[in-house]
């Protein structure tokens, strides 16, 4: 898409420095996130249209995700919001940036050294290698002040740039989502989050529970254990969607100060274990959802204690299709707010439930979101075997 020049001269200049590498040399420093949607370019708008969804870009960049889109839109007024990593960007022709060794400021402008008038615009002169989402977030940023890290390459050919994205794309490694979900351990104010990590350890720890030592915490095994076949990412999401329908903003809310409001009328029914977690009932939680598994196991000892391949009804499946189930089954035995014993969900929801140990099957059930979908409905008895 051209763009003509702009009508005015516009120079954008900020602190960085410069660092060597093999590659050549690049400039770190940070700019106002004004500056910084100023003279990038990406294509955004074009993409993002609903009318041109079918369009992609043509060279290194990644077409524009609406969902992730969304998130940062949000993310970025929150209370915590930070991009502590750099935006990459590439200014292909060395004419419109300059750096000031004595001030240790690189400059961008619409225009060459010699010219009158500007010869391009200025939202072409940066070439997005890294970061277009964040940048298209920041665009929503209701505050006054964010500044971006930013990393610069002048002059860098479309090969250079190419490799630059696949390193940062293919080499660095993400944090895995288990060890994320665990270091909302070291948070100091409360959060959905921090409550469903909290239910995992717990059980995870306690000898007694059906869980212990079953949910993998971090990213790989913990050492001296043979059997973790849930991730903690798989179980406190799981246990999560029963207290909140927007975990971001409800740590948002609780970090700023702000209380959240309990749920009335029909409402506490959707999200039955939220007004227990604005109360501040941790605990009860925990003595909830191990009331739920305890159950689980006392009707299905065999299967829920099966190591061998094959089996699904204590792997991540079956797992996910028993949080998803709980919300059905803790309704069936009392009201938002109670703690149901072991043995009214025994009696009341799992006996009644015509499957068998020996049905917990990868034939019955398939691994994925199908598999796990069935066991909900066989639960629930909308499908039987």
């Amino acid at each position: 898409m051209d763009i003509p020049p702009d009508p005015d001269k516009v120079e954008i200049s900020f602190d960085c420095i410069r660092a060597t590498q093999p590659i050549g040399d690049l400039y770190i420093g940070a700019v106002g996130f004004r500056d910084l949607v100023k003279f990038t370019y990406f294509d955004v708008r074009r993409v993002v249209s609903e009318e041109r969804d079918v369009e992609k870009y043509l060279g290194i960049q990644r077409p524009i995700s609406k969902k992730r889109l969304h998130d940062l839109q949000a993310y970025v007024n929150y209370s915590d919001a930070t991009f502590p990593s750099s935006v990459i960007v590439a200014i292909n022709d060395a004419s419109y940036a300059s750096y000031d060794n004595q001030k240790k400021r690189l400059t961008i402008r619409n225009f060459r050294i010699e010219e009158t008038s500007p010869s391009i615009a200025i939202r072409q002169i940066g070439r997005v290698i890294d970061g277009q989402h964040r940048i298209a977030g920041l665009e929503a940023f209701a505050g006054e002040k964010f500044d971006v890290a930013v990393t610069v390459f002048v002059e860098a050919d479309i090969a250079d740039q190419g490799h630059i994205f696949s390193t940062v794309n293919l080499e660095q490694t993400k944090a895995h989502k288990n060890l994320v979900y665990d270091l909302y351990e070291l948070a100091r104010s409360r959060s959905p989050q921090k409550t469903c990590h909290l239910v995992a350890v717990t059980l995870d720890k306690d000898n007694q529970s059906p869980l212990h030592q079953r949910i993998k915490r971090l990213g790989f095994a913990t050492e001296g254990r043979i059997f973790e076949p849930v991730g903690q990412a798989t179980f406190v999401e799981g246990l999560m969607a029963h207290i909140t329908s927007d975990s971001k903003a409800d740590r948002d809310a609780l970090l700023r100060g702000n209380p959240l409001s309990k749920l009335g009328g029909d409402d506490v029914f959707r999200l039955p274990l939220r007004n227990m977690f604005i109360e501040g009932r941790d605990l009860d939680i925990i003595q909830v959802v191990d009331n739920f598994f305890q159950a689980v196991r006392e009707r299905w000892p065999q299967a829920w204690d099966a190591r061998g391949r094959g089996f699904v009804l204590n792997r991540a499946n079956g797992v996910k299709a028993l949080l998803r189930f709980f919300r059905h089954a803790y309704l069936k035995v009392g009201i938002p707010g109670d703690v149901p014993s072991r043995e009214k969900f025994l009696a009341n929801v799992f006996t009644p439930i015509a499957i068998q140990d020996k049905d917990f099957t990868i034939e019955n059930f398939v691994p994925g979101s199908s598999g796990e979908a069935r066991m909900v409905n066989v639960f629930r008895g909308k499908e039987v075997l």
